[in-house]
């Protein structure tokens, strides 16, 4: 198949520390998943590459660590990001509780340095929670309340969701590329 447009994309992906955003880039990117919890230093990319009918998507993942030492490496970080995904842990423990809270947090440090891009919301390891612990109403509250294009349940070690979340944001950024392309002709 011959290429006729090619499109790039920077989404960052952020979240607090250990909610599995380095393992959601892995599953989606590469089928993998790692047991052993490895903290991200500062900020890792991973590039990938998305063919869309004729078009390639390149894509480049800033996976940004979520510990509060390296907030003041954030503005660097979320240069020309095109879109986000804001990802949170289910589990119920402090982790979970304190991620869900820190959504505003992030949301409101992204629309700092990004202005208005799209935004989607992971509602991550869905595999370690039973489906009837899962207060989805309060996850459609947040979305509405910061204007995400949705959420989604994902699990890193299963893969549920994890295609479709990140297929979601892609196709979204494509489409309006495409949209802005032809209109410019």
């Amino acid at each position: 198949m011959t290429i006729s447009k090619k499109f790039g994309y920077k989404i960052s992906i952020v979240g607090d520390g250990g909610v599995g955003k380095t393992s959601l880039i892995k599953k989606y990117t590469k089928g993998t998943f790692e047991t052993d919890y490895v903290k991200t230093i500062g900020a890792q990319f991973s590039r990938f590459d998305k063919e869309i009918g004729s078009d390639m998507i390149k894509l480049i993942f800033w996976d940004i660590a979520g510990q509060d030492d390296f907030n003041f490496l954030h503005p660097l970080f979320f240069q020309e990001s095109k879109a986000c995904i804001i990802v949170f842990s289910l589990e119920e423990n402090d982790l979970g509780r304190d991620s869900l809270v820190h959504i505003k947090n992030w949301y409101e440090e992204l629309i700092k340095y990004c202005g208005d891009i799209p935004v989607i919301l992971f509602a991550n390891k869905v595999d370690l929670i039973t489906n009837e612990r899962i207060n989805e109403d309060k996850i459609q509250k947040i979305v509405e309340q910061y204007n995400f294009l949705g959420y989604y349940l994902t699990s890193a070690k299963t893969g549920e969701g994890v295609t479709d979340a990140f297929n979601r944001l892609i196709k979204k950024l494509y489409k309006t590329s495409k949209n802005l392309f032809s209109s410019n002709l």
